[in-house]
């Protein structure tokens, strides 16, 4: 076969745009490819809604590739196996309730799993902030604005573009950036005790993992948090190289989407 270079490209740019425009109206839209977004992706896409996931950076995956200080095994409690079985991944019992799996097979098995369940995910773009709406007096989040990251990175005055969705998680893990341009940019309160981002404390795994999943949910009309993101905006520890939590995060958002826009 004679390859053609002109053919190359047009069919790649063809392809793509027929993938970007069908996520210019979304039911659900994720900030951050992290373990959480990447689970939830994958549930809200075998529920038939229309979801999608953009990543800042080139792979998507978050902390899970470096497992714990670069030894990359990571660990999951029991709560969380039946995560594990329903993504097909790999595992062994390690000690007292806990399992070890190879960080790159998790990692590219969800990542794998997400996309075949028909949710898209899109990497090195950069979300830098929110459309919001009025509707009945309240504001709410009704949308993302979009640039290229190396675009962000270099500081170019390039304008973005704007997508719709109904629902927006904020899956950027330890900074929360949503919430934070939320906060900030919008002047209302967030649904935490202080009304702002609160910010994560020094690592304690037993409650990190616990404050994680309790704290995954609506945090303001529109907009919701999971994994990091969650613990960052109302105060909880960090976890470490534990991925049970983030995993079980990833289920209860889609859970309560998938409640909330089927009814």
């Amino acid at each position: 076969m004679k390859l053609d270079d002109a053919i190359i490209s047009r069919s790649i740019i063809e392809s793509y745009k027929e993938k970007l425009l069908s996520s210019i109206e979304v039911d659900v839209a994720l900030v951050g490819a992290g373990p959480s977004n990447l689970v939830a992706g994958y549930y809200l896409g075998k529920a038939g809604i229309r979801a999608v996931i953009f990543e800042s950076k080139l792979a998507p995956g978050g902390g899970m590739w470096g497992g714990g200080m670069m030894f990359n095994e990571i660990a999951i409690q029991e709560d969380a196996l039946d995560i594990i079985k329903d993504l097909n991944i790999s595992y062994k019992k390690a000690r007292d309730g806990y399992y070890t799996m190879d960080s790159i097979e998790s990692t590219s098995s969800i990542i794998s799993r997400c996309v075949k369940s028909g949710t898209i995910i899109f990497n090195l773009i950069k979300v830098t902030d929110v459309l919001f709406r009025e509707e009945d007096g309240e504001k709410r989040v009704a949308g993302l604005v979009l640039l290229w990251s190396p675009v962000h990175s270099l500081g170019l005055h390039v304008d973005p573009l704007g997508i719709k969705a109904s629902y927006v998680v904020d899956g950027t893990g330890h900074p929360a950036e949503i919430c934070n341009i939320v906060s900030r940019k919008m002047d209302v309160k967030l649904n935490t005790p202080t009304g702002e981002v609160i910010g994560e404390m020094s690592m304690w795994a037993d409650k990190g993992e616990q404050f994680t999943v309790e704290n995954t949910k609506e945090v303001f009309p529109g907009l919701y948090v999971a994994g990091m993101a969650a613990n960052n905006a109302f105060g909880g520890p960090r976890m470490g190289p534990i991925f049970g939590g983030m995993l079980l995060s990833g289920k209860k958002i889609a859970d309560m989407l998938i409640k909330r826009i089927k009814g």
